[in-house]
């Protein structure tokens, strides 16, 4: 996706399952990638420059349809904008939360980020549908 390279070097002597699926999951970007301490420094050195984060909570029941329709506006964005699923019960996620100023009681969010200027918005959510991403995607880019 980024059409940057990277190559796990192979001939080396310590490498094992573990750092060949450390390496792929850093390495690897689907429509929406989630953010954990394993994805991270795949998702801080991606050559996109515009992140759009849904901080959600995975556990609850309407996320199936939340993710689905997430992924059905990534496709409109493909090569354009990162789109990252970040998960309000993790512990290690609180700090990405905190930086868009916004508290539990407020998700699900959108939050978008421009990594060069620093600059974002954030839109508090009902509900996730293909249109409101769109529009606030849209809005953001003009």
């Amino acid at each position: 996706v980024d059409n940057d390279r990277r190559d796990l070097d192979m001939n080396s002597k310590d490498v094992d399952a573990e750092k060949m699926t450390r390496f792929i999951r850093m390495n690897e970007l689907r429509l929406v990638t989630e953010y954990n301490p394993v994805t991270a420094i795949g998702v801080m050195q991606s050559s996109f420059q515009l992140h759009l984060l849904l901080i959600t909570d995975k556990m609850s029941p309407k996320h199936p349809e939340r993710m689905r329709r997430y992924r059905a506006a990534a496709e409109l964005f493909k090569g354009k904008i990162l789109f990252i699923l970040v998960d309000s019960n993790l512990k290690s996620n609180e700090r990405t939360i905190s930086f868009f100023e916004l508290k539990k009681s407020q998700l699900p969010a959108l939050a978008i980020f421009h990594t060069p200027d620093e600059k974002q918005d954030v839109l508090t959510l009902d509900e996730v549908s293909v249109e409101r991403v769109q529009d606030f995607c849209n809005r953001f880019l003009q």
